[in-house]
């Protein structure tokens, strides 16, 4: 067999009041693609940290190539081979695409960063994952999905011994999370190891030979081979008990209703042309599409954060044109729960009282701009009772709670606007399958209570799960509407076949894939 090029024994982190990782194992050997899962904050995140130098471990021994190590700094565990691709994103806006993936060892000639090299090792990157992206474009245009695939780009460049990749396909499809998957078999071939952590099963059971499971801070299953265990098992091991099937209450939709948001040949300042969508009360429709198809910008395009310059919305059958987010939520009642939740679904630093009642503070306010806290509270109080939001105290900092927690409360805050129209941006990145279940059941109930959903989600299973109708967008035009049977094997398929149909389609018809010409 052959030497562990990284070995963690009985590693240990303390932060105050908390042990994150109690005398965990783990054993990486060249070549291996190894499973690193568990639930949010099971203590995933503090290891990889540990192993990346962002931590120091209390306790225990890290060692690489057999020789002992404790990283000081995330550049010492880069120049010991040990490359990452965090979950939270870690790119500088104001550079180019290029810049970000040669950032951490840049190309040199006579003193001077060599900017013919920094392009084509660029290049390189992005064409081992297909991206067609302009390697001089800035990071500040790309949408979250392709920073996460710049992100990977920049992981791959660095040609490390160890790769660790954390939650790599959260916001990707299926098709572009395949070219990941050929890529990181390709690594693994040549002797890279690879540590995968997903919350999707299907992907660690196709990609992973090997796995270790943290429930609670330790390590209950270690380094060991995948095949002994079935998705059941895993998930067991996980959660420390059965996970139950997800059934829930059937939901019906009056389709004779006025939608309560129609769009009519819609166009945009960001590259939307000819859109037509519908949405009722009670329903919950989908946007599905590659990467770059348009599906946020649209979202954002209709709470006035991008130009519609072409077409009619209405809401509630009215005409209406919207220029800011504050007129979204406040005169059409149409809330957003952003995809990237870190920068803009929650404040970090303020309170979860203070995040969840951000969007009610018009309507709370008293003389002098002056909220009462009293009020404020409540509101608060309200939403994570009703939500299941983990908090020591409602003035907790967001930034201490789990990612699912956090996600909820970025959820709470426009719930607690009472909005009739809920546009819900890729809800359950980053979250584990007990969570993600939970969030799934809060969604359809959001639906049975009368809420009208608009659902983007890059998890097909997701979509298939809770969606009524999948609008497949590409080229930022919507291109096929396929009634969801919520079978997944007949509706993938017919969702498959629109993402690949030509974008020169037919004006979409109810209830049908749209024939392309």
């Amino acid at each position: 067999m052959s030497t562990p090029v990284l070995e963690a024994t009985d590693l240990i982190k303390t932060f105050p009041g908390v042990r994150a990782v109690d005398g965990v194992n783990l054993t990486l050997r060249p070549g291996q693609i190894h499973a690193l899962l568990g639930e949010n904050g099971a203590g995933k995140s503090t290891l990889i940290k540990i192993l990346t130098g962002v931590h120091r471990h209390d306790g225990g021994t890290l060692t690489v190539s057999g020789d002992p190590v404790r990283f000081g700094s995330p550049l010492e565990a880069l120049h010991a081979g040990i490359g990452v691709v965090h979950q939270e994103r870690n790119v500088v806006a104001q550079m180019s695409i290029a810049e970000n993936i040669v950032l951490q060892n840049l190309p040199q000639r006579w003193g001077v960063v060599d900017r013919a090299a920094v392009r084509a090792r660029a290049r390189t990157a992005l064409e081992r994952l297909d991206l067609d992206l302009d390697p001089d474009q800035p990071i500040a245009g790309l949408s979250a999905a392709q920073v996460q695939l710049v992100e990977i780009a920049k992981a791959l460049d660095s040609e490390s011994a160890v790769l660790l990749l954390d939650e790599p396909t959260a916001s990707i499809t299926p098709n572009e999370a395949e070219v990941l998957f050929r890529t990181v078999r390709g690594l693994a071939e040549a002797g890279t190891s690879v540590v995968f952590v997903s919350h999707k099963m299907d992907e660690v059971f196709a990609l992973c030979d090997t796995v270790t499971v943290l429930r609670d801070g330790r390590g209950v299953v270690e380094s060991q081979p995948l095949s002994q265990f079935s998705h059941d098992d895993i998930l067991n091991h996980m959660v420390g008990r059965a996970m139950e099937a997800l059934r829930f209450t059937p939901r019906t939709v009056d389709h004779s209703a006025l939608p309560v948001l129609s769009l009519r040949g819609v166009g945009t300042d960001v590259g939307h042309h000819d859109v037509d969508l519908d949405v009722r009360a009670g329903e919950i429709v989908a946007l599905y599409g590659l990467v770059g198809a348009g599906r946020s910008e649209l979202a954002r395009a209709l709470i006035g954060l991008h130009e519609i310059t072409a077409g009619e919305v209405r809401v509630q059958g009215e005409p209406v044109r919207i220029t800011s987010v504050r007129e979204a939520i406040e005169r059409h009642r149409i809330g957003y729960v952003s995809e990237n939740r870190k920068e803009e679904g929650v404040f970090l630093d303020q309170s979860v009282q203070r995040n969840i009642a951000a969007t009610t503070w018009s309507r709370m306010t008293r003389l002098f701009s002056y909220v009462p806290a009293k009020v404020e509270h409540a509101v608060a109080d309200e939403q994570i009772a009703a939500l299941g939001i983990k908090v020591s105290s409602p003035e907790q900092p967001a930034g201490q709670l789990s990612g699912g927690n956090q996600q909820k409360v970025s959820l709470a805050k426009w719930l607690a606007a009472r909005p009739d129209i809920l546009i819900i941006d890729e809800p359950t990145i980053g979250i584990d399958v007990r969570t993600k279940a939970a969030f799934h059941e809060l969604i359809w109930g959001l639906a049975q209570s009368g809420l009208a959903v608009l659902l983007i989600s890059s998890d097909l299973h997701e979509t298939i799960t809770l969606a009524d109708r999948i609008v497949v967008f590409r080229d930022y035009r919507a291109t096929a509407e396929i009634d969801n049977d919520h079978d997944y094997d007949t509706t993938s398929a017919k969702v498959i076949r629109a993402i690949h149909a030509s974008s020169a389609g037919s004006r979409m018809n109810p209830g049908r894939t749209v024939p392309t010409r």
